[in-house]
């Protein structure tokens, strides 16, 4: 991979796929026989990767639910197993790490050297030094939280700025995203975080920027509208990642094989993003 929006392009060129599937692994929700036992997390994801390695163009596992359950070194073997058998599929590390100075180079270290991720999620709040760290893993993706899904992202993504002058500078959310595509975005590859609930504010984020890749996670268990979150992110030179996690994780019943009914979910939530594309 030459870099993570160049492996994303490709990826999603050669799958005809939007979709990035969001390995939010829950042992409490895993099939019968395996349910509730930790130690089969890396066995029920890889068989989703393996069920759905041609369908996606990244795959993106959330750190909380292997770090919960004494899990990191099954996340290491996933992410390694996602390599062997999709190497053309970016992996997105969903951490959401934020920090300063030496802290936020280890962070840089877990996720680039220890998990050897193509791409992380990170929260922007404590600013460019924030930021810094990660950049110096050429062509690896840093893709920051922008305007998210949940109801309360509003508290603080949604409030207006004033500028200088005192007259009105936009929202934050607004003024994050200016940022990555423009001063901010001399170093790395950026990306921001904007969730499939909130499409005109998708439209507006990719109006102001309208290369950087943009991770919309919230359709499928959250009720985002894939149709409307693909108008409204997808522009010529602008990639969209559009994750579902739930909704192709557990999409079977008891009893049924789950890579299966995972195949089966992936393969429709693709399908409809395409249509929608077209």
């Amino acid at each position: 991979m030459s870099g993570f929006r160049a492996a994303l392009i490709a990826a999603q060129q050669r799958q005809g796929s939007m979709l990035c599937v969001g390995l939010d692994p829950d042992p409490a929700k895993f099939p019968l026989a395996w349910r509730g036992d930790a130690s089969r997390i890396f066995e029920f994801c890889a068989a989703i990767v393996d069920a759905t390695r041609d369908l996606v163009c990244a795959f993106k596992p959330q750190i909380a639910y292997f770090a919960a359950h004494r899990a990191e070194d099954q996340l290491e073997r996933l992410i390694a197993h996602c390599h062997a058998v999709a190497p053309d599929v970016p992996v997105i590390l969903d951490a959401k790490r934020g920090d300063i100075g030496a802290t936020a180079a280890q962070y840089a270290v877990e996720a680039f050297e220890r998990y050897r991720a193509d791409a992380v999620t990170l929260s922007p709040f404590m600013g460019l030094d924030s930021i810094e760290p990660y950049m110096r893993y050429t062509g690896k993706g840093l893709i920051l939280l922008c305007r998210t899904s949940n109801p309360g992202g509003s508290d603080l993504q949604a409030q207006p700025l004033a500028g200088a002058d005192g007259r009105p500078a936009g929202l934050l959310y607004e003024h994050l995203a200016r940022l990555a595509a423009t001063e901010w975005n001399g170093g790395g590859e950026l990306g921001l975080v904007v969730g499939a609930t909130y499409p005109a504010e998708v439209a507006r984020v990719r109006e102001l920027a309208p290369t950087l890749p943009l991770l919309i996670p919230g359709i499928g268990a959250q009720g985002g509208d894939a149709a409307a979150t693909v108008r409204a992110g997808r522009r010529d030179g602008g990639p969209i990642v559009v994750s579902s996690s739930r909704a192709v994780l557990y999409a079977g019943a008891d009893g049924e094989d789950h890579a299966v009914a995972a195949r089966r979910a992936a393969t429709a939530a693709r399908d409809e993003l395409e249509r929608a594309r077209r």
